[in-house]
C-alpha cells in the first residue's frame, strides 16, 4: 500500500466542565466528547523517489509547514521509525477551521493512522494515541472516536456506551474565538457553571435524549457568549425551531443542536440560514462507528 485516504471526523462536546488548574497553567477538564459525521479527507502517500514531508490543501489560509499538525504528526513517526522515503499529505478541508470541533487534531490523527498503515509500522490504536498526545490533547480522542469521557487536560480517555443516534445541526458564525482568552476570563468568574457530567453519562447509558438535553452544559459558554452574543442568538433560533438542546462546542464559536427527528432539524436549518448569523450551516448526525 503506497497511498491511503482517511476520513478525519469532527467532534462536539456534549458536556464540558472545568474542574481546576494544574501548576503549569493548563486547565483540568471533564468533558463528554462525541464524534459526528462531518469530516475532512486526508490522503497520505508514500513517495519512494522523494525526500521529506510535503503537504497541499484546498484551504488557502492554512499553513503547510511545521505550524500544521499534519506535518508534525508525519514528522513524529518518520523520525521515530527512520522513514527515509518522502511523504505527501493532501488535505481536503470540510470541517470549519477554529470552530471548537477539533478539526486540526482530527487531521493529525488521520495522518498518524495513515502513516501506520502505509509504512506497516504495526502500532496499535493505543500506541498511536500515546504518540498523538505529543501533538495535541485532542489527538488521542480523534484516534479513539465515538463517545468518551475526557479528563485531565483532555488526554485521559474513558470509553462510554455509544450515544443515541440523532440529527445534529452545526452553525458557525463568522468570528474567531481565542481559546486562551476564554480560559483566562473563566478564571476571573466568581460563580462559574459546573455541568453535571455524571448525570449526562447516566442519560447516555439509558439512551434518554430528553434527559440528556436537560443536563447538558458547557462551562465556557459564560465567557464566550458574553463577548460574542451571536452565539446565544443562534442557540435561541435552534431552540425556537425544535432543538432538544442547542449548545456551543468547545471554546466556540460553533453552535450545535440535537433534534429528535430529521424534519424538525431541517426546519431549524432553514431558520438559521435565513437569519444570516452563520456563514456555515450543516446538517449531520451522531457518528459512533470506531475504526
Amino acid at each position: 500500500m503506497d497511498e491511503i485516504t482517511v476520513k478525519a471526523l469532527a467532534k462536539i462536546n456534549i458536556g464540558l466542565d472545568v474542574t481546576g488548574t494544574r501548576d503549569d497553567g493548563y486547565h483540568l477538564v471533564r468533558m463528554i466528547m462525541q464524534t459526528i459525521h462531518l469530516y475532512d479527507l486526508v490522503t497520505v502517500t508514500k513517495c519512494k523517489d522523494e525526500d521529506g514531508i510535503t503537504m497541499t490543501t484546498n484551504a488557502r489560509h492554512l499553513p503547510v509547514n511545521d505550524d500544521n499538525l499534519c506535518i508534525r504528526a508525519a514528522r513524529l513517526l518518520a523520525e521515530e521509525f527512520g522513514i527515509s522515503s518522502g511523504v505527501r499529505i493532501r488535505l481536503s478541508k470540510r470541517i470549519p477551521v477554529a470552530a471548537g470541533m477539533a478539526g486540526g487534531s482530527a487531521d493529525a490523527a488521520a495522518v498518524l493512522y495513515g502513516m501506520n498503515k502505509i509504512f506497516a509500522l504495526g502500532l496499535t490504536k493505543e500506541q498511536l494515541m500515546e504518540r498523538g498526545v505529543q501533538i495535541g490533547a485532542d489527538v488521542p480522542y480523534c484516534l479513539l472516536r465515538g463517545t468518551a469521557l475526557a479528563e485531565g487536560i483532555g488526554e485521559e480517555l474513558t470509553v462510554l456506551p455509544p450515544m443515541m443516534r440523532c440529527p445534529v445541526l452545526i452553525a458557525k458564525p463568522p468570528i474567531a474565538v481565542s481559546t486562551k482568552y476564554v480560559y483566562e476570563h473563566l478564571d476571573a468568574l466568581e460563580h462559574p457553571q459546573h455541568p453535571d457530567i455524571d448525570a449526562m453519562i447516566a442519560d447516555i447509558e439509558a439512551q434518554d435524549l430528553k434527559a440528556l438535553s436537560s443536563h447538558m452544559g458547557n462551562a465556557l459558554e459564560q465567557v464566550t457568549i458574553a463577548r460574542y452574543p451571536v452565539i446565544q442568538q443562534i442557540k435561541d433560533i435552534m431552540h425556537a425551531n425544535g432543538a432538544c438542546i442547542a449548545m456551543m462546542s468547545g471554546s466556540g464559536p460553533t453552535v450545535f443542536g440535537l433534534f429528535e427527528d430529521e424534519e424538525t432539524m431541517q426546519q431549524a436549518k432553514r431558520a438559521v440560514e435565513a437569519s444570516g448569523l452563520a456563514n456555515r450551516v450543516q446538517a449531520t448526525t451522531i457518528y459512533n462507528n470506531r475504526r
